[in-house]
């Protein structure tokens, strides 16, 4: 499973965090940004952008390893995933694209608003 890049999309609750740890390989999320040395998750939307250039930080020094990784954030528009689409090639990475839906009724652990998911799932892209 070297050089293998997971890009785990789907809506908050789905199990994509739980699946990426389940896969065994290095994790990150932009949520991750969001949680201090105490463990507590605290949002800040002012700070969404800077989350995700973390993500793609992480993700990229761990590339350079070649090591397995997943990332899990919602992906819902197909070029939210063009930065890590790049960083494959660059790093010479097989990608998979895995949609994880939400079948078994989990609730999202950030408290993400059901408006907000339900936004989220209106503007949900799929590729084919």
């Amino acid at each position: 499973m070297e050089k293998t890049l997971f890009l785990l999309r789907g809506l908050p609750g789905a199990g994509k965090s739980t699946l990426a740890k389940a896969l065994g390989v290095k994790q990150f999320e932009a949520d991750m940004y969001f949680v201090n040395e105490n463990g507590e998750y605290n949002f800040n939307p002012a700070k969404i952008r800077d989350a995700h250039q973390w993500c793609q930080n992480n993700v990229a020094h761990t590339m350079s390893f070649g090591v397995p990784v997943a990332v899990s954030n919602t992906f819902t528009q197909e070029w939210e995933m063009d930065a890590y689409y790049e960083l494959a090639e660059k790093y010479g990475y097989t990608v998979f694209s895995l949609i994880v839906e939400n079948r078994h009724g989990g609730k999202n652990i950030h408290g993400c608003p059901d408006e907000h998911v339900e936004v989220m799932r209106n503007r949900f892209q799929i590729q084919l």
